[in-house]
């Protein structure tokens, strides 16, 4: 039975765009991921032959010249081939006419034959044709890929630079970039680029010293030839190296100190393939160290400051994944390469770039010193100005940035002051998740300044944050979580306005239910704030706040130790929370929490047993596991408040012992 096939129509755009949407692709990379693995091509029906009716002549022409190429001797091969070439092989008709009538069995057929002229012929051909997604997973079908990698041992330097650009095109899907692996591919192209290493150093030294000596040895012919070497060899270790094993491989054969030789090349076509590969590989903590260790971030920023925009965008890719690690960003800010990543922000039409160079400012910007850079260098007003752009990656970047930037309260101003804080609200009606996560990170910083947070609340910004408690992605409902903390707690008659909410109250007590960590820290936090008002602590009580937070008090992660104990002594305040708590066995395990090593745990954890410590039965449960003990080296603390709640509680401790010392003597 014959398979179904693709609508043409749907064929025709996926052949048209095999990278379907590389800036979305870009995005899944901004957090130190690498390309994924899978790419859409692999699951790409096959073309169906093409409706014979509307061809062009040309596809019938080449047709008749493979025909030449299977029966014709070696001379009528050359001709042929060459008369292959003559055609516009990027077209897809011309492509397939190769495909449809087994042109490209014979032109792998000729890459096993001894005459050098045919090969190249043959692998001139492929490398054109290899472009389409189609014909390069016909190509690994065929064996091609183990026959090119043979090919990169060849002692002709045309003939292995046919080869590596062309494995660089065709392993654009896993599988392919299997094969070369498996084939010792990954090897060969790290010797290839080993083979003209000193040539082009060299080279590169006498350019340096040519006002000097006047004079030069190498000749120029066989230059321009190692610089093609080297720029194919490196384009096909770019389009391995999105796979994790290949990486691993890569740099087993000693690709990293090559690469930062090359990357000091004057030649910007060795320049863009080298940056890209280290792009792809600076997902793996690894290669971040031995960009660094190996000087490669001084080359990345003076590459930035070149007119290239491809090797600019990569550059700013590879500082995006690089400046993960604070020593990183330690070394851009030494070499000054926060200013031309600002300037690149000028580059308004350039979507790839300006995503590339928003990722790594929003990147550096984790490091404080790089934030005050960015401050004398008027980041903040560029940013806000981005914050329209239709690029939801430009966007995610930008509103990354604006939220480590807005850490500082001069920047929180400066973003009111440009305008910034209307576009943040209105990204958070949005569906792209991480740009949610990253608006939100940026309204709870601003939400710290009175000014800031009237604009939050004239926009309605506080019911959007609620709304986005119900986002099915706990990333979401988290970093909504920690925004509404700030807004409950500077907005005036917060109590009220939560109230306001219908089914608020009750949508965030339903999320400590959450099994993850992070959305049960934010929520703990939350709840803090919102059950300083009476009214509505006594609604979440009848939500059963109580149980459930007492339900996640066995818990080691410190950070939602220290907000569930926030929460814990504020709920304490109503009826009879704190017997209730005692009830369901919270007060036990929270006497562990004295012994974390995290001071602010100490703090919030003592401020919840002095207020459940005014429950008689639970002053027993404490002193029974030891509490005194562990309070008294608290009483002489610096924190003045870990102070007065320790010996607070302990007061209430010795009270009831007391008490029960004249009841037995009464």
């Amino acid at each position: 039975m014959e398979k179904q096939k693709e609508p043409e129509t749907k064929k025709k755009e996926l052949v048209k765009n095999p990278s379907v949407s590389k800036m979305s692709v870009q995005f899944k990379e901004t957090s130190g991921e690498s390309s994924p693995e899978s790419d859409e091509e692999e699951e790409l029906a096959d073309r169906g032959r093409q409706d014979q009716s509307d061809l062009p002549s040309e596809y019938w022409q080449i047709q008749k010249l493979v025909k030449y190429l299977k029966g014709g001797n070696q001379t009528a091969t050359i001709i042929a081939l060459c008369s292959m070439r003559d055609f516009n092989l990027a077209q897809e008709a011309c492509q397939f006419a190769i495909r449809d009538v087994g042109g490209l069995e014979v032109l792998i057929n000729l890459l096993d034959t001894e005459d050098i002229k045919c090969k190249i012929g043959s692998l001139q051909i492929l490398k054109e044709i290899s472009k389409n997604p189609f014909i390069r997973r016909s190509i690994a079908d065929l064996g091609g890929l183990q026959t090119m990698v043979r090919i990169l041992t060849e002692q002709d330097k045309d003939l292995r630079c046919l080869a590596a650009e062309t494995i660089a095109n065709v392993a654009k899907f896993k599988r392919a970039r299997k094969v070369v692996r498996q084939n010792n591919g990954i090897k060969m192209l790290v010797g290839l680029l080993d083979s003209v290493k000193n040539t082009l150093e060299h080279a590169a030294n006498e350019m340096k010293g040519k006002k000097t000596h006047g004079h030069h040895s190498y000749s120029q012919v066989e230059l321009a030839k190692d610089v093609e070497v080297a720029r194919c060899g490196a384009s096909a270790l770019w389009s391995l190296s999105k796979s994790k094993k290949n990486k691993h491989e890569m740099r087993r054969s000693g690709v990293i100190p090559l690469l930062a030789s090359l990357l000091k090349s004057p030649h910007e076509s060795i320049c863009i393939p080298v940056v890209g590969t280290l792009q792809e590989c600076a997902s793996e903590a690894s290669y971040r160290l031995a960009i660094r260790t190996e000087g490669m971030i001084v080359d990345l920023v003076e590459n930035l400051r070149l007119s290239n925009e491809e090797l600019q965008m990569h550059c700013a890719n590879a500082i995006f994944k690089c400046a993960e690690d604070k020593e990183t960003r330690d070394l851009i800010r030494k070499f000054e390469g926060l200013d031309p990543l600002v300037s690149l922000l000028n580059n308004r039409e350039n979507k790839p770039l300006l995503a590339a160079a928003t990722g790594a400012i929003w990147k550096c910007s984790i490091s404080k010193e790089n934030v005050k850079r960015f401050q004398e260098l008027k980041a903040i007003e560029y940013l806000v100005g981005l914050l329209g752009d239709p690029t939801e990656e430009v966007l995610i970047n930008t509103v990354g940035a604006l939220a480590e930037c807005a850490q500082e309260p001069e920047n929180r101003a400066s973003m009111r002051k440009s305008g910034g804080i209307s576009p943040l609200v209105n990204l958070l009606t949005g569906t792209n998740n991480q740009l949610l996560v990253n608006t939100c990170k940026a309204l709870a910083q601003c939400a710290q300044d009175p000014d800031n947070i009237s604009v939050i609340e004239r926009m309605d910004g506080v019911r959007l944050l609620w709304s986005l408690l119900k986002n099915p992605n706990p990333k979401v409902q988290a970093s909504a979580a920690w925004a509404i903390c700030p807004c409950i707690k500077n907005i005036r008659d917060s109590g009220e306005t939560v109230r306001n909410f219908v089914g608020g109250l009750e949508l965030i007590v339903s999320l400590l239910k959450s099994n993850d960590k992070e959305v049960l820290a934010s929520v703990c936090a939350a709840i803090a704030e919102i059950a300083k008002d009476e009214e509505n602590l006594a609604v979440i009580t009848d939500h059963g706040v109580v149980p459930m937070l007492a339900s996640l008090t066995n818990t080691n992660e410190d950070n939602l130790r220290k907000n569930l104990t926030e929460a814990i002594a504020q709920c304490c305040k109503w009826g009879k929370n704190r017997e209730l708590f005692g009830r369901h066995n919270a007060v036990a395990p929270l006497v562990k929490y004295l012994k974390s090593p995290n001071s602010d745990v100490h703090a919030s954890t003592a401020k919840a047993l002095h207020q459940l410590s005014k429950s008689p039965d639970n002053c027993i449960v404490m002193h029974e596991n030891g509490v005194v003990r562990l309070l008294l080296g608290m009483v002489g603390a610096s924190d003045e408040v870990l102070q007065e709640n320790a010996a607070g509680c302990i007061s209430y401790i010795r009270r009831l012992a007391l008490a029960n010392e004249k009841a037995k003597n009464a």
